[in-house]
């Protein structure tokens, strides 16, 4: 995987996303993860992190527009993502903090950039 975007279900869900089939992935305005999202490349892999209650990885996503500038707002660009396929199971955020090999991943160490890389290894 490459990348990991955060999102409260009660704003817009995995499940939605996988009925959806696809989404502008807009509304980042943090000026790192404008950065990552810039940096998107068509066809990577993306993590769908639920926040809020749930704090898990739920499920897959492809990068399948790269950024280009938000509509609503020409200081801001948004990407487009495809949805993929949920996990087998959630991976928690406490799973991942307590696994040594993600204690250098931005969501133990920046757990408010709501677009942020991942590793291979992670």
């Amino acid at each position: 995987m490459r990348w990991l975007v955060k999102e409260e279900p009660e704003n817009y869900s995995y499940a939605r996303f996988q009925a959806d089939g696809s989404t502008v992935w807009a509304g980042v305005k943090n000026p790192v993860a404008q950065k990552n999202l810039r940096s998107m490349k068509k066809g990577e892999k993306v993590l769908f992190y639920h926040t809020g209650k749930e704090k898990a990885v739920i499920g897959t996503a492809t990068v399948a527009v790269e950024a280009y500038p938000d509509p609503k707002n020409a200081n801001l660009v948004v990407v487009e993502l495809a949805a993929g396929k949920p996990l087998k199971r959630p991976v928690t955020l406490a799973e991942i903090k307590a696994d040594q090999r993600f204690a250098d991943m931005p969501l133990v160490r920046i757990p408010r950039l709501s677009v942020q890389p991942v590793t291979d290894e992670q």
